[in-house]
């Protein structure tokens, strides 16, 4: 079992529940958050043709379970990256949405100072509002190892958004039910007019003890994003969206070690 971290000092979190802020611009042009921790690779990436299709009905389900997402690091710089709610106060991201390891900038690594999160938004268009926290929890292996198989985490906001978001049931399954099997990824891509939630999906290659591997056409600013398959008309997720390569993108498997930190850590 991981011991869970979380920042240090932290400021009481504060909600933000309108249009917009005046620290930010919905039309800024920001970085996937990988990209802080990763500054040399692609962590996900787009098979061509590019198949994903743009869903704008984000404020209906199963899309408003997922948040647009925008952190704040200790340096000031901003990321982008795609959460999705487990209850009304608790998201799963990839815990490099969360921690910065390796950036080689002074003063970036750590901790996100915070994050606003946005559910269902489709550009400017945020149908919930938004809220920004500053308290998340991670896995030691990925924010005291870098173990790319621990990178998982949640964030926890202040209060629930007004209304009934919903939430994803997730769940361990065995190889048989996931290899051969459809599994779906959307988020919202940095390679895509900010603030668009994209959707793709394919059968899952293959499963690894603690990554699940699939060409689902990804790009980053969706990591975070959850790995679903669909079981008797529901969404389940299987896995948290983190990586890329030349032959594959992946997802750091939900075990049962995966789903007692996230039960543990839920509010």
């Amino acid at each position: 079992m991981t011991d869970p971290t979380m920042p240090q000092d932290e400021p009481g979190a504060t909600s933000l529940i309108d249009g917009g802020d005046a620290e930010m611009d919905l039309f800024d042009v920001l970085p996937d958050a990988g990209a802080a921790s990763f500054p040399r690779m692609s962590p996900e990436a787009v098979f061509h043709p590019d198949d994903r299709v743009r869903i704008t009905d984000t404020a209906s389900l199963p899309w408003r379970v997922n948040a647009s997402l925008v952190a704040t690091a200790r340096d000031g710089s901003r990321w982008v990256g795609t959460g999705w709610f487990i209850t009304p106060r608790t998201l799963v991201t990839a815990g490099h949405c969360l921690f910065i390891r390796d950036s080689g900038v002074p003063g970036r690594d750590g901790w996100m100072t915070s994050i606003r999160v946005m559910p269902g938004r489709d550009e400017a268009r945020l149908p919930f509002g938004s809220m920004t926290s500053t308290e998340f929890y991670s896995s030691t292996g990925w924010t005291e190892g870098g173990d790319q198989s621990h990178d998982y985490g949640v964030i926890i906001l202040p209060e629930p958004f007004p209304g009934d978001i919903g939430v994803r049931r997730f769940a361990v399954r065995g190889d048989d039910a996931l290899v051969g099997v459809e599994a779906h990824v959307a988020g919202y891509p940095a390679d895509k007019p900010g603030g668009t939630f994209w959707h793709h999906a394919l059968p899952v290659i293959s499963a690894g003890p603690r990554q699940i591997f699939y060409r689902i056409d990804t790009a980053g600013g969706q990591s975070g994003a959850a790995l679903y398959v669909v079981e008797d008309g529901e969404p389940v997720a299987v896995g948290v969206h983190a990586y890329g390569g030349g032959v594959s993108n992946s997802a750091t498997r939900i075990t049962q070690e995966v789903f007692d930190d996230l039960v543990r850590w839920s509010v």
